[in-house]
């Protein structure tokens, strides 16, 4: 996975594959409850009474316990390390997962589902923060794409197992299940994961300079860059992932919610090998100084194409034009690792959870707001719900064009003021 190298905190190829897998196990359950909500919503909406809006805030309210955390996240990571930090988060977590469990109510799913967002938000930033200091610029790349993969093996997991696990143990039998899994990770994370090593304290220098805070991140250039991307594009897919993709099947095209399962079950597989090629192909890319926000620029256009290919053929767009739209927006990923990059080392818990809280806040944004279209969209025009979804589908296909035309134009000032 990664070569040794001089830098004492690089890890060896047998430590670096080990720590991965551990942090790879509860990121794996962090995205099956990240997008079971889709599987779930067909028996949830029926045996809560949701509206449309009421399953997007439903979902999203995981986002948004997610996007809670992270400024006071990244602060923790650097200071005390990933080891500690997911230790304190996951038990969050458990928590979250028995109470949804327990829930009676919509305001009791809700109140869990953020307890559980908030809880499992350290499951990627934790590993990822450590991969910063552990692992060489292209295998930290490798690392992102694959851990995003594993993310895909939670969401492949959400779908069609959840729906046979359904009869056998009831939705709220799964969620007591998720909160014993969670309890396994943690005990993996605790003897495998390494001990966090502060860096040695200089002598106080006046001249040095002072450590990178927050604003000083939110302003950088290169941030804010890929800023737009991040909350509109990428969050948009993980919300249409986790959430609408579902629903359209069931509301738009027809699917039964067996049928909906199998195809959120091959849309997530489908996103699952994207990812494992983005982890194969990320180190090539680096050592051939291709850019990330180059990939991006050429590549993201695809997925507005095949968004537009879902509006217009409306009911006849089922799981493999969804499947081709999230496919076509892992390219985005690229940003996260790149942004991390772009930064010092020191602040690598800092930048990666304000990215991530930008990304997040997106997906809330997003799941809750194309909710809110459908069911406004009713309430002031009328139509069929088919019509609805699709014009909320278009409204925020429309943000998405935006979005990449702000990171394009950021793209291009900076390229050219870059020397040579």
């Amino acid at each position: 996975m990664v070569a040794p190298a001089p830098h004492r905190d690089e890890l060896t190829v047998r430590t670096a594959v080990i720590v991965f897998l551990t942090f790879a196990l509860a990121y794996f359950l962090s995205a099956l409850l990240r997008a079971i909500t889709a599987t779930l919503s067909p028996t949830l909406r029926a045996e809560m009474a949701l509206s449309a809006s009421d399953l997007g805030l439903l979902a999203g309210g995981y986002f948004l316990g997610f996007a809670m955390t992270q400024v006071p996240l990244g602060n923790w990571l650097d200071r005390h390390g990933p080891r500690k930090v997911i230790l304190w988060f996951l038990s969050v977590a458990v928590v979250g997962c028995m109470a949804f469990a327990m829930a009676t109510s919509f305001s009791g799913l809700l109140a869990a589902r953020v307890l559980t967002g908030m809880g499992v938000s350290a499951c990627l930033m934790a590993p990822l923060t450590g991969y910063r200091r552990w692992l060489s610029p292209g295998a930290q790349m490798r690392a992102n794409a694959w851990m995003l993969m594993t993310g895909s093996f939670g969401m492949v997991a959400s779908t069609l197992p959840v729906q046979w696990l359904m009869p056998l143990t009831g939705w709220r039998g799964l969620f007591w299940g998720l909160a014993a899994l969670l309890v396994l990770s943690m005990v993996a994370i605790a003897f495998i994961v390494p001990h966090w090593r502060q860096p040695e304290s200089p002598a106080p220098n006046p001249a040095a300079k002072p450590a990178l805070g927050y604003g000083a991140i939110w302003r950088h250039p290169y941030f804010r860059q890929m800023l737009p991307i991040g909350i509109v594009n990428y969050g948009g897919m993980i919300a249409v992932q986790t959430l609408w993709a579902g629903p359209w099947m069931v509301n738009v095209a027809g699917y039964t919610p067996q049928q909906a399962a199998a195809g959120l079950f091959a849309i997530n597989l489908s996103m699952l090998c994207a990812f494992w090629l983005w982890g194969m192909a990320s180190p090539l890319l680096v050592r051939r100084g291709v850019l990330p926000e180059r990939l991006i620029a050429f590549g993201l256009p695809l997925s507005f194409v095949v968004l537009g290919a879902i509006l217009w053929l409306g009911a006849h767009a089922g799981w493999p034009l969804w499947a081709m739209y999230c496919v076509s927006c892992t390219v985005v990923s690229l940003s996260q690792p790149a942004v991390a990059l772009a930064l010092p080392a020191e602040a690598a818990g800092r930048v990666l959870s304000a990215y991530n809280l930008a990304i997040f806040a997106g997906v809330f944004a997003v799941q809750w707001g194309i909710g809110v279209l459908i069911d406004a969209l009713g309430a002031w025009a009328g139509g069929s719900e088919p019509e609805r979804y699709r014009g909320a589908i278009a409204i925020f296909g429309l943000c998405g064009v935006l979005a990449y035309a702000a990171f394009l134009r950021s793209h291009l000032r900076l390229s050219a003021a870059r020397p040579g």
